[in-house]
């Protein structure tokens, strides 16, 4: 007991030391951004809730739990050693609960088909709170991939093709289940991202060039194969999916303006009413019952009526410059565990952003991903928040120790 306590007297103090060297430029856009989402969220709330004969302040109220939640969660990472976040056991626990709420979430979607949403079956009820396991997947596969891939660096730069298979199959094994698991519930949004963080990380590790290209290559030319097979030969199998009607509607909006395509359509008319400065805070007409759920998806959309093209250039403009210091700090660094973790956690962000404006524009299917800090959602809330509080523990750590080696 007394133990533990002088521990955490030691670790406030450290705590304390590394406060002066927490980064600003990531810590501001991030709090601004916090303070953006709760406001447009509510506005894009209030009115399907007064309609409905709810409380106008309901998903007011839970935003800002789930800021304030975020924030007690960055906090704390953020003060964690470094041993606890590389810690095997931890990530251990973190990657067997993904895999066994993933279980969870097929057997219920087979069992209980009514339980899936828009088609997909991807969020566990405990109690009060909604949870959606994929979001904790996307730091488990950032915190796993960098570990594993900076604790075998020196193997890896000289490896095989067939070496780093043999050394890494169980590594590999259980990413693949993760994402496969994710695809069939279906979210193919979800199975984009973790995709993707694994192609980035990979290819910013010690593996060598030639390998990263044939595998990288592979996974794109499977993902264009699978696309092609689907609008050319239309399978009986997904042509009836909720999945192949959001492909549908990306190409062809108008002409299904009254069935698949009316979500894109909307968000259409919403920008286009928006114009460069917008209607005005409050004063959408979109999101009065025409745009289903205009809280979450398409926020940005509401943003883009209300506050124009000026509010979504503040938006997106604060979201690149989050992403832009990860990218920057990450070069930086000397540590190829600190790295690796970064390039991930800019990642999410990059391909958050990409499939949710991607899908409001109709330049890809939409894929119900939110924006980050600004759609609602706790599940997205905390995990975001949490990998921000890790990015910029291992900054001010480094920064703390760099000063202390002088």
């Amino acid at each position: 007991m007394i133990g533990g306590i002088i521990l955490l007297l030691d670790f406030g103090s450290l705590n304390v030391k590394k406060l002066k060297f927490i980064d600003l430029w990531i810590v501001i856009p991030y709090l601004i951004l916090l303070g953006i989402g709760v406001v447009m969220v509510y506005s894009a709330s209030f009115y399907n809730n007064m309609v409905n004969g709810g409380s106008t302040t309901q998903y007011l109220v839970k935003q800002a739990f789930y800021v304030v939640l975020g924030l007690i969660l960055c906090y704390i990472v953020f003060s964690l050693r470094l041993s606890i976040l590389k810690s095997r056991g931890i990530l251990s626990v973190l990657g067997l609960i993904t895999l066994i709420s993933l279980i969870v979430l097929l057997i219920m979607g087979v069992v209980n088909p009514s339980s899936r949403v828009n088609g997909a079956s991807a969020w566990l009820t405990l109690g009060p709170i909604n949870f959606q396991p994929l979001e904790l997947a996307k730091l488990v596969f950032v915190l796993y991939l960098a570990l594993v891939l900076s604790n075998k660096e020196q193997r890896l730069t000289d490896a095989k093709f067939g070496h780093i298979i043999g050394d890494n199959w169980r590594q590999i094994a259980f990413l693949l289940v993760i994402i496969l698991l994710v695809g069939i519930q279906p979210d193919f949004g979800g199975a984009f991202i973790l995709g993707i963080i694994t192609l980035v990380m990979i290819s910013a590790s010690s593996i060598p060039t030639k390998i990263i290209s044939i595998l990288d290559g592979s996974i794109v030319a499977a993902g264009v194969v699978f696309m092609s097979v689907v609008l050319i030969f239309k399978p009986s199998f997904l042509i009836s999916g909720y999945k192949y009607q959001r492909i549908m509607a990306m190409l062809h909006p108008f002409q299904l303006e009254q069935k698949a395509g009316a979500q894109l359509v909307n968000s259409f008319y919403a920008i286009s009413n928006g114009g460069i400065f917008g209607v005005g805070l409050g004063n959408s007409i979109q999101k009065r019952g025409y745009l289903p759920e205009p809280h979450t998806d398409f926020i940005l959309a509401i943003i883009s009526e209300e506050l124009g093209v000026i509010g979504v250039l503040v938006v997106l403009g604060l979201l690149a410059l989050i992403i832009f210091r990860l990218l920057l700090v990450g070069l930086r660094t000397k540590n190829t565990y600190t790295s690796l973790v970064l390039y991930g956690i800019a990642t999410i962000f990059f391909t958050q952003i990409f499939l949710n404006v991607g899908g409001l524009l109709g330049f890809i299917p939409l894929t119900g991903v939110t924006l980050p800090f600004i759609s609602y959602g706790g599940s997205s809330m905390m995990i975001l928040s949490v990998a921000l509080g890790i990015a910029l523990n291992l900054e001010a750590t480094e920064k703390f120790q760099s000063k202390k080696l002088r």
